[in-house]
């Protein structure tokens, strides 16, 4: 055969192969390749599957936010009900707090020795269960245990976030971490409706319409949610991955047979067992604890700020309403408001985190939202209900935007084989961070000094965030290389591309090559 027949051949198979890069369904991997998880991932592209997952992970988030947020409203409604003291009514918040400190511990730690998916069923099974229990609570005490089991419950969700996160490909997963946000803001806006309908009818009612997104979402993710395949190559099942990966590529409308023919297999991947101290060797030790300050100063900051704002928009907290009177009153219309302003927030960011960056991003966010929050606190009592409305509008707004990049942040920094270790244990310090933040915020403490110490530690988060290592544009856990992770936000992210898809001549394999890509 002539060289030039030769060369046309080549061509005209590369060109067959590689052409339509944007499109994943004309992306075909050469004969007998082994391909990374991160690429098969990306060949397969964003779409119906992926959005699958979404509706299941959110939901989760969803459940998570009126879990937490239903009890500015619970708290105090059974301090005037109940005859609670404040001390009482701080602990009802602190204790779903303290159970998803040992939940995300806990749950976290099975996430990655037992797989994402089963901690994923059973973490909203247990939250979906005991937040009807709450409704059947009889006095102070079964309270308390049954809102801590929704906590343990609560604990398990950063696992819904991570198994979401690695079906992405990288192109996409910047915005659609941030898209997931917006179930935790319908989670936020859905709970003053909730009270407003329910709460003068009865609390008990009021609970059960909390719990159901969590048994929306466990039946979802029965059904459409499998394991992660990133996880499943960790621990060396590399078989059951590709199936799945194949099978998420049909359903995005992908030919599984022409990406993925019978000569195709993923790259082992396997790690050795990984635990709590790994998060402190040498390797990860200045991040791991980077991340658990930047949490717990996040936690402190948006749950404190959730709380300050429903305590100061209560017509009775702040002048110790009769126990005897019933359910207090709330501007729920303010409440409303300034929920909402997550809405926005969370519009902004996603607009924003691909080109800004997520450091600068959290940083920004952190020490905006301490400011505000400190205005709105020092003008409690004495400017008008509008200009509050308008500052608790912009704090939850920053709040919500900064916490949002950190989620993503720590998703994409940590690796496969700590990352549900590491995120549950960054979720671990945010959670002790919320189980501070009603004593911190409670109505016995003077809410200017509650502005001024939040004001403190937004501008310790800030501080915090500012030197994590930068993951825009970065494979999934791939942010910084073994021997350089302590060098701190040095590198500059590049894209992910294929090898296949440069310029240079691409020769075919023969049948005995095997082509690592």
């Amino acid at each position: 055969m002539a060289p030039s027949e030769t060369s046309n051949i080549v061509d005209d198979d590369k060109a067959a192969l590689y052409q339509g890069e944007s499109n994943a369904s004309e992306r075909i991997l050469p004969a007998e390749t082994i391909i990374k998880v991160d690429d098969a991932i990306e060949s397969i592209g964003f779409g119906k599957f992926q959005r699958r997952v979404l509706w299941a992970a959110g939901l989760c988030f969803t459940a998570d936010a009126t879990e937490i947020m239903l009890l500015s409203f619970l708290s105090l409604t059974l301090q005037s009900e109940w005859g609670l003291t404040p001390r009482q009514t701080a602990n009802v918040t602190a204790c779903v707090f303290a159970g998803s400190l040992i939940g995300t511990l806990t749950l976290g730690y099975l996430g990655d020795h037992l797989g994402r998916r089963p901690i994923f069923l059973l973490s909203s099974a247990i939250i979906a269960l005991f937040g009807v229990f709450t409704a059947f609570a009889t006095g102070y005490a079964s309270l308390l245990g049954i809102r801590f089991m929704v906590g343990f419950g609560v604990g398990g969700l950063t696992v819904p976030f991570d198994i979401f996160a690695e079906f992405l490909p990288t192109s996409h997963r910047g915005k659609h971490l941030l898209v997931i946000e917006y179930f935790w803001t319908a989670g936020s806006l859905m709970t003053p409706l909730f009270a407003y309908f329910a709460l003068e009818t009865s609390w008990r009612l009021f609970i059960i319409l909390c719990a159901l997104p969590c048994i929306i979402s466990g039946f979802l993710g029965v059904c459409l949610v499998p394991e992660s395949p990133r996880w499943l190559i960790s621990v060396g099942e590399g078989g059951r991955a590709l199936s799945i990966i194949r099978n998420a590529a049909a359903v995005n409308g992908v030919d599984p047979d022409i990406i993925f023919h019978s000569n195709v297999r993923l790259k082992d991947e396997e790690v050795k067992e990984s635990g709590f101290r790994d998060l402190l060797n040498r390797k990860w030790r200045k991040v791991t604890l980077l991340l658990w300050l930047t949490w717990m100063g996040y936690a402190i900051g948006y749950y404190g700020t959730v709380l300050a704002v429903t305590r100061i928009f209560d017509a009775d907290a702040d002048e110790g309403a009769d126990a005897q009177d019933g359910t207090p009153t709330f501007d729920y219309q303010a409440i409303f408001i300034s929920a909402s302003a997550e809405i926005l927030g969370l519009f902004v960011v996603i607009q924003t985190v691909d080109s800004v960056g997520r450091i600068p991003t959290q940083a920004m966010s952190y020490i905006f939202g301490g400011i505000f929050l400190f205005s709105l606190a020092m003008s409690a009592g004495t400017a008008s209900n509008n200009l509050l409305t308008v500052l608790a509008f912009c704090a939850r707004a920053f709040e919500m935007m900064g916490s949002c990049v950190t989620w993503v942040s720590t998703a994409e920094i940590l690796p496969t084989e700590i990352r549900s270790t590491g995120h549950s244990a960054a979720n671990a310090m945010g959670r002790t961070g919320a189980f501070m933040s009603p004593y911190l915020v409670g109505t016995n403490v003077p809410i200017k000094f509650v502005g001024a110490a939040m004001l403190a530690i937004h501008l310790l988060t800030a501080c915090c965030a500012w030197h994590l290592p930068e993951s825009k544009g970065k494979d999934l856990g791939h942010v910084t290389d073994e021997d350089e992770v302590d060098s701190v936000g040095e590198k500059d992210g590049s894209e992910m591309t294929f090898p296949y898809d440069s310029n240079d001549t691409v020769a075919l394999p023969s049948s005995s090559d095997r082509r690592i890509v």
